[in-house]
């Protein structure tokens, strides 16, 4: 009887690969600008055409690659963050699995323009089906450029199942809110189909913030700040009144990596207990920075979801610095009677020789006789 187990081609292995991580056009924005994070960028611009579907491009002025680097990043498992099995409990940057580059590249046409600062000249890599079809020096600018170009062509089953174009592009406007959030000290910008859709310069996350969701927020926030040996929390809540009826504006960043957590969530909207009503929600862009070897990344293919040791510390210690934040602004009414109180309520005074007030009358007066 013959053999039946045999190993995948690396083409079709990379497909599967690509189930997990590239789900829709937002999936690889997020591995790009979060590759682009990693590589030192101080700017980072992202272009996209038909909701994704035509064009993902992804340009920053980082480190840049070498030819042989260029290379290898589409290769399954390349990875520069990674050399040993311990390394994955002391992650500190987004990337690391090395599955995305080549999990794209085995749906899509890419096209990477990449120069390294000490280099005269770039390197050009043209890549179709995971196999590289061009391999050039080339002139080009310091940093990176991806061009990601009509995503699932050749699984047209996934391409399908993507929703409208309007849709597709409010899940790639989300990715892009999140990286931009979480490292304001970079600058931003987005175009679809040529029109301009965000433009923010590096600044802190309060004017980060405002240039995202506009200058009305400038009125809304609270800041909330707690320091411990367990964890640093800083960010910001908006006021109760500013609450919503649907949930959107809500954000976790653990060590600067954007997470969901229903858990944490629960820990803030106890906090506004009794301050708004059960169906609706505080919006809150909060960050908590922890030990990376108290915690795990590695637990989910989008990397959204993160293991705690410390969980329920992590909890009580954001339910109380959000609602310290909330109290501290005059948001929740409250008395001191330790604090000495000045009414100056004034005293009049006392002036001497006070007279009797007396009553003149005529006793023989008579209203019933004419």
């Amino acid at each position: 009887m013959s053999d039946i187990i045999t190993l995948l081609p690396d083409s079709i292995a990379n497909q599967i690969a690509a189930g997990e991580v590239v789900q829709r056009p937002a999936s690889v924005v997020k591995e790009l600008m979060e590759n682009a994070v990693d590589a030192g960028a101080t700017n980072i611009k992202l272009i996209v055409r038909d909701a994704g579907r035509t064009l993902i491009q992804v340009i920053d002025n980082g480190s840049g690659m070498s030819d042989t680097d260029a290379r290898m990043a589409f290769e399954r498992h390349a990875t520069s963050k990674i050399k040993s099995a311990d390394d994955l409990f002391s992650i500190k940057t987004m990337g690391f699995r090395g599955e995305a580059l080549a999990s794209i590249a085995s749906i899509a046409y890419v096209e990477l323009k990449t120069r390294r600062k000490e280099d005269e000249l770039g390197t050009g890599i043209v890549i179709e089906n995971s196999e590289i079809k061009e391999n050039e020096r080339i002139t080009c600018s310091e940093g990176s450029s991806f061009a990601v170009k009509n995503l699932f062509y050749n699984v047209p089953a996934r391409r399908n199942f993507l929703k409208s174009n309007q849709i597709e592009l409010k899940h790639i406007m989300d990715e892009f809110e999140r990286v931009a959030l979480s490292y304001p000290e970079i600058g931003f910008s987005m175009y679809s189909n040529d029109n301009e859709i965000y433009r923010v310069d590096k600044s802190n996350l309060k004017q980060r913030l405002i240039g995202i969701f506009g200058n009305n927020y400038n009125q809304r926030l609270l800041s909330v700040e707690q320091k411990t040996g367990i964890a640093d929390i800083f960010g910001y809540v908006c006021k109760p009144e500013y609450s919503k009826k649907v949930r959107g504006e809500q954000f976790f960043f653990v060590n600067r990596r954007f997470i969901k957590s229903n858990y944490l969530n629960n820990a803030v909207q106890r906090a506004y207990e009794e301050l708004v009503t059960d169906k609706s929600y505080p919006s809150y862009f909060i960050n908590i920075l922890v030990d990376p070897h108290t915690i795990d990344v590695n637990i989910h293919p989008t990397k959204t979801e993160i293991k705690f040791e410390e969980e329920r510390n992590i909890y009580a210690l954001l339910h109380s610095a959000v609602k310290e934040s909330i109290g501290k602004f005059g948001i929740v009414p409250s008395l001191n009677f330790d604090s000495e109180v000045n009414l100056n309520i004034p005293i009049p005074k006392r002036e001497e020789g006070i007279k009797v007030p007396t009553v003149n009358f005529n006793p023989s007066y008579n209203p019933f006789k004419n």
